[in-house]
C-alpha cells in the first residue's frame, strides 16, 4: 500500500499535518534503530527542522511525503549513529571483549527499518514471522486462527511492497540533501 502523496509544491510544507501524519512512525523507526527514545525523539526533530528548512525543495511528484521525511530522517539517524560511534566505551576489558559486533551494516538495518515501517500491521507481523522468526504459515495458523492462505497472501503482498519501496528508496532523486 502506498502513501498518499504530499501536497502539491505549490501548497506548500505543513509541518503540522506532515508531524500528524508521520511523526510516530519516525519515532518509531528512530528509537527501532537507535534503541535510544531520547536521541530518537531529537532525531525526530531534527528530521522536522531539515524538512522545514529544505521545504521548497520538496516536491511530490519525485517522492511521496513520508518517503521524503524518512528519506531525512535516515540522514540523521545515521549522523547519530556516526557520532555515537566516536564516542568511546566505558567499562573494564573483559566488558568490553565480550560484546557482540554489530553483524548487520547500520545503513541497510535503517533501510530495511523504513521499508517494514511502511507496511500495514498485518503485512509486517508476517514478514516478521515468516522470514525474521522463521515460522511456518501452519504455525502461524494454528496459533491464530487465520488461515494459511492468508498468511500465504499477506506475505506475497507485503514483499512486493517491501521490494517496491526499497526500489523507491534507491531511484535517484528520490532523496533530499
Amino acid at each position: 500500500m502506498r502513501a498518499s502523496r504530499g501536497p502539491s509544491a505549490e501548497a506548500g510544507f505543513d509541518l503540522r499535518r506532515a508531524f500528524d501524519d508521520n511523526g510516530t512512525a519516525l519515532l518509531g523507526y528512530a528509537v527501532n534503530a537507535l534503541r535510544d527514545r531520547p536521541l530518537a525523539e531529537d532525531c525526530v526533530q531534527e528530521t522536522f527542522l531539515r524538512a522545514w528548512r529544505a521545504r521548497d525543495r520538496f516536491d511530490p511528484r519525485t517522492a511521496s511525503e513520508r518517503t521524503w521525511l524518512f528519506s531525512i530522517a535516515r540522514n540523521v539517524v545515521v549522523d547519530a549513529l556516526r557520532t555515537r560511534a566516536r564516542l568511546p566505551l566505558i567499562g573494564d576489558n573483559a566488558e568490553l571483549e565480550s560484546r557482540a559486533a554489530e553483524a548487520i551494516e547500520p545503513l541497510e538495518r535503517l533501510q530495511m527499518l523504513e521499508a517494514l515501517s511502511v507496511l500495514t500491521e498485518a503485512h509486517r507481523s508476517a514478514v516478521v514471522a515468516i522470514h525474521l522468526h522463521g515460522r511456518s504459515y501452519q504455525e502461524l495458523s494454528d496459533a491464530t486462527g487465520v488461515p494459511v492462505a492468508t498468511w500465504r497472501t499477506r506475505t506475497f503482498h507485503a514483499l512486493r511492497a517491501l521490494r517496491a519501496h526499497l526500489e523507491e528508496m534507491e531511484a535517484p532523486d528520490a532523496h533530499s540533501r
